[in-house]
């Protein structure tokens, strides 16, 4: 059964001041995190670049990129992203601006607080969970004013469906929270020491289903939502099937959760349980795909539009590194497979290929459509969009494919025995061999970095070329095209 648009309603007064500010603040922060990545991997070729300043090592200046980019970068583009499409959906304003102004800011003060701590020294150690106590309680505080914000504004809405976008987003603030919650409980000492309350195996248990959940849940989820939204007002064409996105939607959130195991393989993780986390990742990739194709297949009848349109190509590109991660994280969870690839520089590459490609690509190519249409003009320069587009798809080709052979020659060289039973290579001689492709990985993320920049001065002309627009402006369609109702 076919459902048909609404006609569109009176005019709606959307607060896109808030929409702006996450977007500066995106661009701000992955420039920022960014850097950090790229001089860390510096110092792994040339350690001279630490300057022998504490603040400077690379123990310090890794969580500072890890965080940065996953919740400055990421998180603000998820922000600016639901609340401009969300509006939209919903036909309603957002609920409250007090709570939007104080979601805006509070999460800026959040990440200062956690970049001055982790230069500092201060850090719980745990793989993106490495803010302190008193920064985790910021966290919680913030991540409930959004949720409500957003629960009340669909309380609120003037449209009774409620589109898939919005279902992942649903999913992406329950989980996230559940997710901190637990993870995070721990007992305070001083302002920026806390003990963990769960201890051994049940913490590293723990700490993966979070570590896989926050990358499931935060860098896949909500981007799904917004792939959802975008792509097919980009390319205006109705989504390729409605009833394959709920299935996506249900099967994914299903799945997911139970992956996180396949961290631990080889560990004192009961193997029941190693096991079980290995054939659920095998399972991902069934979801994965489908909601891959189900995007790719939303351009048939327009890909002659890629051809000139940086935004489409941009979506095309980040959905086919969805595709390739979500394939190789599943091939990497395999037991034989996760032998040969586990704490080598492999493991780096599928991350980055994901954050790099998914994740980044993404973002975007959702502020190439959105700032425009945020300032009532058109883009500044699609010519400089385009040089962005090559330049970082070049960037993240050399920066996986050195990871690639350099976790491969980690994996090999590290199994190699000698006829006595010793190893034959030691550990700087595989450092050695790895010099070159730290270079590549070097030039690989410094072209994305460079891309970036190029994109954030496109967007400034952009903005500075028009005018800041809070309609009334006649309300968008509450769906990105003709849907099959399920």
């Amino acid at each position: 059964m076919n459902y048909t648009d609404p006609a569109p309603v009176s005019a709606e007064n959307y607060d896109d001041d808030t929409v702006r500010g996450f977007v500066f603040f995106t661009m701000f922060w992955g420039a920022v995190g960014m850097l950090a990545g790229l001089w860390a991997a510096l110092e792994l070729a040339f350690w001279q670049c630490n300057m022998e300043s504490p603040y400077l090592s690379f123990g310090r200046l890794r969580p500072l990129h890890t965080n940065a980019v996953i919740f400055a970068f990421s998180g603000n583009a998820i922000f600016a992203s639901v609340y401009y499409s969300v509006q939209r959906l919903c036909r309603t304003r957002t609920a409250s601006d007090v709570l939007s102004k104080i979601h805006l800011w509070g999460w800026q003060l959040i990440i200062v607080l956690d970049a001055v701590c982790l230069l500092s020294g201060f850090t719980d150690g745990k793989e993106y969970a490495e803010p302190v106590w008193i920064v985790d309680q910021l966290i919680t505080l913030i991540w409930v004013v959004f949720g409500a914000n957003f629960f009340w504004t669909l309380a609120r809405r003037r449209e009774k469906h409620l589109y898939v976008a919005i279902w992942f987003y649903i999913a992406t603030i329950i989980t996230i929270a559940v997710l901190h919650l637990v993870n995070n409980l721990s007992i305070p000492v001083t302002l920026f020491k806390s003990y963990i309350v769960w201890s051994g195996v049940q913490d590293a248990l723990i700490q993966w289903w979070y570590g896989h959940n926050a990358v499931g849940f935060l860098l896949t989820t909500p981007f799904l939502g917004m792939m959802y939204y975008y792509l097919p007002k980009a390319a205006n064409r109705p989504v390729y099937s409605y009833r394959l996105s709920i299935i996506h939607f249900w099967s994914l959130i299903f799945i997911y959760i139970w992956a996180g195991p396949h961290h631990l393989l080889y560990t004192a993780l009961p193997d029941w349980a190693q096991t079980l986390g290995m054939c659920f990742s095998l399972m991902l990739l069934a979801p994965s795909w489908g909601g891959m194709l189900n995007g790719l297949l939303t351009l048939k009848g327009a890909w002659e539009k890629v051809r000139t349109d940086p935004i489409l190509k941009f979506f095309v590109v980040a959905l086919t590194f969805y595709g390739m991660s979500t394939f190789e994280g599943p091939m990497l969870s395999i037991r034989s497979v996760s032998a040969l690839g586990h704490y080598t520089d492999w493991i780096v590459g599928h991350v980055h290929g994901g954050a790099l490609g998914w994740v980044g690509f993404t973002v975007f190519a959702v502020f190439y459509w959105l700032v425009p249409r945020l300032y009532g003009t058109k883009l500044y320069s699609e010519r400089l969009a385009t040089i962005h587009f090559w330049i970082g798809t070049v960037g993240i080709v050399l920066y996986m494919v050195s990871m690639w052979i350099t976790g491969v020659t980690q994996g090999l060289m590290w199994r190699a025995f000698s006829p006595d039973g010793s190893l034959t290579y030691s550990f700087i001689e595989t450092t050695k061999n790895l010099f070159p492709y730290y270079l590549v990985r070097a030039m690989g993320g410094g072209l994305y970095l460079l891309g970036l920049l190029l994109m954030a001065f496109n967007l400034v002309a952009t903005a500075r070329s028009g005018r800041a627009l809070n309609p009334p402006v006649p309300a968008e369609s509450v769906r990105p095209s003709r849907l099959e109702q399920v």
